[in-house]
């Protein structure tokens, strides 16, 4: 099942994400659903709060990242991407520390806007699986900055957030107008205060 994506302005993206029970809901196929919206969306990561739900679970697929564009001159692919396909339930990062670099993010929930945000170059993370098994994994490059925007959805914070003031300025009138649904997403959205 594909979910409409929330867009930026409702209240769901703001709000800290709540832990999920063992067998609370059928996790096999919420992350199954999470998966094909992100899909349908072309994006690499998707958290619950993105599809209206307060829960503390996000997915995340790192291999369009690992692939080598043809028209790149740069030879280097992710390592750390390859095969990084996977659903975090209740995760927990433990430790971020090494050295803050910016990357140009946009989210799904925001469509049309970029800016670049610097992050922490390592993580430790602790989080289950759909299985229920319990994991402890350290994440580097650019799995780590997916991981990291990803979580900052179970917290309530948005990448936009990380923007100087300057750029929220200028990108502040798109940002309502995503609100209220003048946006040009070539894929299903839900709006703040429509159902």
């Amino acid at each position: 099942m594909i979910y409409p994506i929330v867009a930026y302005g409702d209240p769901i993206l703001r709000k800290q994400t709540r832990f999920v029970e063992k067998d609370e809901m059928d996790l096999k196929k919420l992350s199954a659903d999470m998966f094909e919206t992100m899909y349908s969306a072309n994006g690499v990561g998707l958290a619950a709060p993105q599809v209206g739900l307060n829960i503390r679970v996000f997915v995340a697929d790192g291999t369009p990242f690992s692939e080598k564009d043809e028209d790149d001159d740069d030879d280097e692919v992710d390592l750390s991407l390859v095969g990084f396909k996977k659903t975090f339930i209740n995760p927990e990062i433990l430790e971020e520390d090494g050295e803050e670099w910016a990357f140009e993010e946009g989210c799904l929930s925001i469509p049309g806007i970029r800016g670049d945000v610097y992050r922490p170059e390592r993580l430790v993370i602790r989080y289950r699986d759909t299985d229920w098994n319990e994991f402890t994994e350290e994440y580097t490059g650019m799995a780590a900055r997916i991981i990291q925007h990803e979580y900052d959805h179970l917290l309530g914070k948005l990448f936009v957030d990380y923007l100087p003031t300057l750029k929220k300025q200028l990108i502040k009138k798109k940002l309502t107008d995503i609100s209220k649904g003048k946006t040009d997403a070539d894929y299903r959205m839900r709006f703040p205060g429509r159902r």
